[in-house]
This record gives C-alpha cells, structure tokens and sequence, in this order.
C-alpha cells in the first residue's frame, strides 16, 4: 500500500539527526507541529536551542522539499524558552500529521512565504558587518572586483539602503536603464551593479521601514537582469536588522561573511551579526578582520593601531575560519572615495594580495 505524503514527510525527517544531542529531529520534538495542505504545502515549527546548529533548518528543510507530492515548505524556527500551546493530548500519544483544509473556518495567522530561487544569480553570498565604519563595503566592492579579474561572472547588490555606498566605491552613478520592464544594471571593472543610489537623489535620505526594504531588497532580486551569474555579491547594511532578514527570506542565501576589526567592540557586534545567520539555516564562511595593522606606505612595517587577535578570537569562538586579514592602507580610502578599488588601482599592494588571497578561498568554498 502507499504511504501517504505524511508517512513520507515522517519517514524523510527520520533521517535528520541533531549532531549536538544525537537524536532524530522528530524523536526529540525538534520537529513538531507539521501541517500540509491539499496541494502539497507544508508548515512546520523547528524548535532550535541556543547550543544547536544552525544549518539543521537547512538540513529540515532540505529533507522535506525532496519528498514526491511536497510543493513548498515553511518553517517556523522557534526558541525552546519561548511559551507555546498547551497540549490537547496526554503525554506519550502518538503524534500525526493534520491535513489542513484550503479553505479553513478561521483565517489563518499570516506565515513568511518560503525563498524563492531565481534562476541565474548563482551563489548569493552576504557580506556583513555587526557594526559600521569597519569596511564591510570596501571588503564587498574589492572581494566582488578580485573574483571578476580571476573569470568569474559576478554582479555587486548593493542592498546597505541606509548608507548605498557602491556608487561611489565603483565609480559609477547614473539611472539604469529598464528594457522590457527589467532594470539593467550599469557594470564597472567587470562587475554587474545595482544600488539604491542610482534611483534617488545623493543627498536624499533613505527613511525606510521594513515593508519597504523587503520590497527593494526583492525588486533587486527580482526585476533586475543580471543575465547569468556565478556569484551575487550582496552588501549588507550593518546589523542585524530588516534588510538581512529580508534577504535570506526572499531567496535562498549560500553563505555569509562577517567583516570586523581587531577592537573588542567590533568583535562583539560582529558576534551578533554570525550568530544571527546561523539563526536562520545561513552558513558562515568565516571571518574577514579589516584594518588589522596599519602598514607604512613608505617601510611597510605594520603597526597594530586598533590592537591584535580580535578576529582570531571571534573565528576561534564561532568555530570558524579566519579567511584573511586586511591591513589598514591609506591608498584603500583613496582609490574608495576615486572609484578605484584597490585590486585595481594597486594590486602590488598588501591590501590588494590580501583581498585576492580571499577570493580565492571564498570562490574555492562555494565551489565558483
């Protein structure tokens, strides 16, 4: 007889196991509360502890999306501190599937609709910083540039709406033009562009709650004809708020960066920032420190004007890599406010070999 697509949804989960606990994700009710709907929908809650995983959602999701008849997946990531209804059922009673009706009595509670994939953006990876003033988007400019040099094809989304400063840094601004309702973004030293600076005014200033970022984050995902790329380059504004959020749910994020400087109030931010990735089923690569010594542009000795280790020990506390350090080099500003980043303006430099020696590693990560 065949098994129902409930049987098979339970039956899929049963081979998610939680590395921290070694249990199945539906033994231990990490996995609960699952619904599906007549046309093959399913809702579920994921309870995540703070010790957990965070790739599990990813994992749970992945699990899901692959059983015959399922059409799409929400899941509703919850922490275990959280109150949560009372059961209707007496401990130890067999768990089942509800089958949710298409047309129910009550309105249903309004849920995050799931990422959608577009075709042709490649390996979406989210440059971030938990604090700003620390480079985040001369890392993303440079990093987006040094994998176009090497044959990548590589667009740069400018999604800082508060502070859009790759206009700038490329060296380029002007109102893109749209072709059959699609926005065609301008390119500058082989990269693809799009940014919230080339639709409005530079002294205008960006006001925007979160309905409306969602919207541009989406339009540039969306609406924008970035033909056929290997890597989407994404710069975050700083933080942990509506933009980031809007990214990884409107469409399915490869990894992250996290971008910080040696200072201690760095790291902590920058701490946020990993933690709030991982949160969401959001890989992190590793950690990029910027300015990590100051090095003379006349000896080249390095003096660690912002102290030493800070990244090392925020690589060492998330268990993960510390990708590359970046020294402080005046000629880096210089070429940022000229519109000539550094890989191209002085790839002698020991800024440019650092960032270089990180796009590989990234490229070689994502599999670019």
């Amino acid at each position: 007889m065949a098994q129902t697509l409930q049987e098979r949804i339970a039956s899929a989960l049963g081979t998610v196991i939680n590395p921290r606990t070694g249990n199945g994700v539906l033994p231990s009710e990490m996995v609960k509360n699952i619904g599906t709907s007549l046309d093959g929908k399913v809702h579920l809650t994921m309870v995540l502890d703070a010790g957990d995983d965070a790739t599990l959602v990813r994992d749970v999701r992945q699990a899901v999306a692959r059983v015959s008849g399922v059409t799409a997946v929400t899941i509703d990531v919850k922490d275990p501190r959280e109150p949560g209804p009372r059961p209707g059922r007496g401990a130890g009673a067999p768990r089942v599937l509800p089958v949710m009706d298409d047309r129910p009595a009550a309105a249903p509670r309004p849920s995050v609709p799931p990422p959608v994939t577009y075709p042709g953006l490649g390996n979406i990876i989210a440059v971030s910083s938990g604090k700003g003033g620390v480079g985040k988007s001369t890392i993303a400019t440079n990093l987006a540039v040094a994998m176009a040099q090497r044959g990548a094809r590589v667009g740069l989304m400018d999604a800082d709406v508060y502070g859009p400063n790759i206009p700038r840094m490329m060296g380029v601004n002007a109102p893109p033009p749209v072709i059959d309702e699609k926005i065609i973004p301008l390119e500058a030293h082989g990269v693809k562009l799009i940014s919230l600076g080339f639709l409005i005014e530079r002294d205008q200033p960006a006001i925007w709650r979160g309905p409306i970022v969602m919207k541009i984050v989406t339009q540039f995902l969306r609406d924008v004809n970035w033909g056929g790329l290997d890597t989407l380059v994404v710069d975050m504004p700083p933080g942990t708020g509506d933009a980031q959020l809007s990214l990884v749910q409107a469409t399915p994020v490869r990894a992250a960066l996290i971008v910080t400087t040696p200072q201690e109030v760095a790291t902590g931010d920058a701490l946020r920032g990993a933690k709030m990735f991982m949160r969401v089923g959001v890989p992190v690569l590793g950690i990029i420190e910027n300015m990590s010594w100051f090095e003379c542009p006349h000896c080249g000795k390095p003096t660690a004007i912002f102290g030493s280790g800070g990244g090392q020990k925020l690589a060492d506390e998330l268990e993960l890599p510390l990708l590359g350090q970046v020294p402080l080099y005046p000629r880096v500003l210089e070429g940022g406010d000229a519109g000539r980043p550094i890989v191209v303006a002085e790839p002698e430099s020991g800024a440019a070999k650092a960032i270089m020696a990180l796009a590989e590693k990234v490229m070689a990560m994502v599999g670019t």
